[in-house]
């Protein structure tokens, strides 16, 4: 991959990144705010896996975007809704 292609992808993925997390604030759904989490945090494991970091790739994967949105979903079933 070319140095021109790989900066337009990191920007790309950055940008979205940015305007997720920002989107979470004005969410009035905690479901929403539940996925777009997940989504931020599978884009940050995309990145990593951008700049040959795969082993931490994998691990923002399976702990920051799957663990942590099933124990968001957990909570958001315990107090029920959108609390």
């Amino acid at each position: 991959m070319t140095e021109t292609l790989m900066t337009v992808i990191v920007v790309t993925f950055g940008g979205m990144m940015i305007t997720a997390a920002i989107a979470v604030l004005f969410v009035r759904d905690l479901l929403s705010a539940i996925i777009i989490t997940g989504f931020v945090s599978l884009s940050a494991s995309v990145m990593f896996l951008l700049m040959d970091a795969p082993d931490v790739a994998i691990t923002e994967a399976s702990i920051g975007a799957v663990l942590a949105t099933m124990i968001f979903l957990w909570g958001r079933g315990k107090i029920g809704g959108d609390g």
